[in-house]
C-alpha cells in the first residue's frame, strides 16, 4: 500500500525513490472496517486521512435527524476537515468508512514534528491541498449550477465506480435528489447509453 502513496507523492515533489520511501516509512497506515466512524459530527477532529483503498463518506445529520451526504472520498484522495483555525472547532460533519479502508492517518498534533523531520513534506502537502481545493471548488461550482441529470452524468464520468460502490439512497442525497428521482435518471441514462 505504501507504493500507492509513494506514486502519489511523486506528482508533487521531485525526490528520488529512496527519499520518498523514507517519508512514507514515517507515515502511519491503518486499516478500518466498513462502518467505522472516523470523525463524529460535533467532535473536534484530531486526524486527517488519505485513502489508499476504500471509500469514505462525509455527511451530516440535520436537526430533524435526516442525513445529508456531502462527499465521497476514494483512492488517492485526502479527507480533511479544515476547521483548526475557525472559532468553532467542532466538526459539522461525520466521516464514515463505506467499505473496508486502508488509510494514511495524519495526527494533527504532531504535524509540525513531521514537517521538521521531513521539510519537503510541508510544501508537498500544501501542493496537494491546493490541487484538491481547486478541484473541489470547480466541482462545487459546476454542481450548484447544474440540474440533477447533469450532476448524475458528471458523477458517472468522473467517478463511475461510485455508482456501484455507494448505497443508492446516499448517492441520491449527494446529488440532492430523492432515491426515486435517481432511479428515473438512471433508467433514462441507460436508454441513451
Amino acid at each position: 500500500m505504501k507504493e500507492i502513496l509513494i506514486d502519489y507523492m511523486k506528482k508533487f515533489v521531485d525526490l528520488d525513490k529512496a527519499e520518498l520511501e523514507k517519508i512514507a516509512a514515517d507515515v502511519p497506515v491503518e486499516t478500518f472496517k466498513k462502518g467505522t466512524i472516523l470523525v463524529h459530527q460535533g467532535d473536534v477532529p484530531t486526524k486527517c486521512f488519505f485513502v489508499l483503498k476504500g471509500c469514505v463518506r462525509q455527511y451530516a445529520v440535520d436537526e430533524n435527524g435526516k442525513e445529508h451526504t456531502f462527499n465521497f472520498f476514494t483512492e488517492q484522495e485526502s479527507v480533511t476537515i479544515f476547521n483548526e483555525y475557525s472559532l468553532e472547532k467542532a466538526s459539522k460533519y461525520s466521516l464514515s468508512c463505506l467499505e473496508d479502508c486502508v488509510l494514511v492517518v495524519g495526527d494533527l498534533s504532531i504535524e509540525q514534528d513531521m514537517f521538521d523531520t521531513h521539510p519537503v513534506l510541508e510544501s508537498m502537502i500544501r501542493k496537494m491541498v491546493e490541487a484538491n481545493m481547486g478541484e473541489m471548488h470547480d466541482e462545487f461550482t459546476t454542481f450548484v449550477a447544474s440540474k440533477p441529470e447533469e450532476r448524475y452524468k458528471a458523477l458517472k464520468e468522473k467517478k463511475p465506480d461510485l455508482i456501484k460502490r455507494v448505497p443508492q439512497h446516499q448517492l441520491a442525497s449527494y446529488l440532492g435528489i430523492t432515491p426515486e428521482s435517481l432511479s428515473r435518471i438512471k433508467k433514462r441514462a441507460e436508454k441513451v447509453d
